[in-house]
């Protein structure tokens, strides 16, 4: 069947109530509107305020790419009004927290690090009593004391694999543990002449294997570990100021920010130093990858089948696959752009693969602290000791809002994984989540005696936890 009319008569029929064709208006379509156009169309018939995705069928097929081919497969007559069947698909959407669900006392001083596994399944909370904790999100219990560090533990990573748990502390030794005997595994790596300030796993897609880490902290240097021989590959020396932050990027490049003023980037392989990204008038305090969310949670999706999980759950191969898939999602030509945050008051937006930075973003009157990009990479947030929250276009760096409430200076923040939610940390001993819909505050959670230092969203975006000066890590949910 020959095609060669150039538009048609059509109406939209919810899949719902296909016999009752009158809810929406006959329009013409041309007749090589493709799926992405029609879902576009469909969301403004409908005046849907969030754009939803729909699934398009004719004739009970569904219109796979454009309408004209569905046409000509199925022989439909051109001169009857057509009825496009549309059938909303599941959408991923995280609910605001509201409620703190247990406040689970253990740690003896502050809690200054905490952080969901990529998975979701766990928790790990580090403090200045020398220990790293790690608690049964299921019961919300303690779940094991790690014992063995000799000072404050100050960060604490999962690797991609959720598999071990690595964690740092101010006398300069790395320790990796089995997160589900509570056990050290191997030996503790020392070689930091100062304490670790930043931690960072190989990217999943790169080694399923997660064996090595990057480390860095106030010795200006950062050491490339195996953590399976337990021994120092490679130091990536050139800062001559205390590193703030470390990523290890999807490309084979990782990326620093130091109290020098400057942000570096090396060659994970050879330890090369490729660029040196100047223009922080102070010290550069932290960075964000447009990547991490995609790095961080490697080949968890929250969007996954469950059944679909637990099948490929040890399959390595595919699980790096799926891992590759994402991080090409996020950043096609491997080009990652990042943004840093100083004490100058000011962020700047960076691409690998320029010198010159993006844009300068102004507007906070203090420090900034954190910086954060939003998990589908078009949102960036930044938390200043000036009590806001600051939301930037992450394309150009151009600014979006401002967002006060906090009384005193906001430490830390987190997203949903929908990116609709932003959760803050403060000064203040409050949390307060943030909707991006309205750019107003959606949830204020008191609950804390004192400073709130860490807050973390997990992947799947059922918990919130946040743990500061009390003492007290709290798990929030809805």
């Amino acid at each position: 069947m020959e095609v060669d009319i150039s538009t048609i008569q059509a109406r939209f029929v919810s899949s719902d109530n296909n016999t009752e064709a009158t809810e929406l208006p006959v329009i013409d379509l041309p007749i090589d509107v493709d799926t992405k156009q029609l879902e576009l169309i469909c969301n403004a018939l409908l005046k849907n305020e969030e754009q939803t995705p729909y699934l398009f069928f004719l004739n009970d097929e569904e219109i796979k790419t454009n309408l004209k081919e569905s046409i000509v497969s199925k022989a439909v007559d051109l001169e009857n009004v057509l009825n496009i069947v549309y059938q909303p698909q599941a959408v991923f959407r995280v609910r605001a927290v509201t409620r703190c669900t247990s406040s689970m006392p253990g740690h003896a001083e502050a809690v200054v690090a905490l952080s969901f596994s990529p998975d979701s399944t766990q928790l790990a909370s580090g403090s200045g009593d020398t220990t790293l904790r790690l608690w049964d999100l299921t019961t919300e219990t303690p779940k094991f004391t790690c014992t063995g560090h000799k000072n404050w533990v100050l960060v604490v990573s999962w690797s991609p694999d959720s598999k071990k748990v690595a964690s740092a502390c101010k006398s300069g030794e790395l320790k990796i543990w089995d997160p589900d005997t509570g056990k050290q595994i191997g030996k503790t790596m020392s070689g930091h002449k100062k304490w670790i300030n930043c931690l960072s796993w190989e990217p999943y897609h790169m080694n399923p294997e997660c064996r090595r880490l990057a480390s860095a902290g106030h010795d200006n240097d950062v050491r490339i570990w195996d953590t399976v021989l337990g021994s120092c590959v490679r130091v990536l020396s050139g800062h001559t100021g205390a590193i703030t932050s470390v990523r290890w990027g999807g490309s084979g490049l990782i990326f620093t920010s130091s109290k020098d003023r400057t942000c570096k980037m090396y060659r994970a392989d050879d330890g090369t130093m490729c660029k040196t990204f100047s223009g922080h008038a102070h010290w550069v305090n932290s960075l964000a990858l447009n990547t991490d969310y995609v790095l961080r949670t490697g080949p968890f999706d929250p969007l996954m089948d469950k059944k679909k999980a637990l099948k490929l759950k040890d399959n390595k191969e595919e699980l790096k696959k799926l891992a590759l898939d994402r991080y090409q999602k996020v950043c096609p030509d491997g080009i990652e752009s990042f943004v840093s945050c100083s004490d100058d008051f000011t962020l700047y937006l960076w691409r690998s693969d320029q010198k010159q930075c993006i844009t300068r973003m102004t507007g906070h009157q203090n420090v900034v602290n954190d910086v954060k990009y939003s998990p589908d990479v078009r949102t960036i947030a930044s938390a200043s000791f000036d009590k806001s929250v600051r939301l930037w276009r992450a394309s150009d760096g151009g600014f979006i809002t401002v967002l006060r409430g906090h009384v005193q200076a906001v430490y830390c923040v987190a997203w949903s994984a929908d990116s609709r939610l932003l959760v803050s940390s403060s000064k203040d001993s409050t949390l307060k989540v943030w909707s991006l819909k309205t750019k107003k505050l959606a949830q204020e959670l008191p609950g804390h005696a004192d400073e709130v230092f860490a807050v973390d969203w997990a992947v799947d975006g059922s918990k919130v936890a946040s743990g500061g000066k009390d003492k007290v890590l709290k798990v929030w949910t809805y």
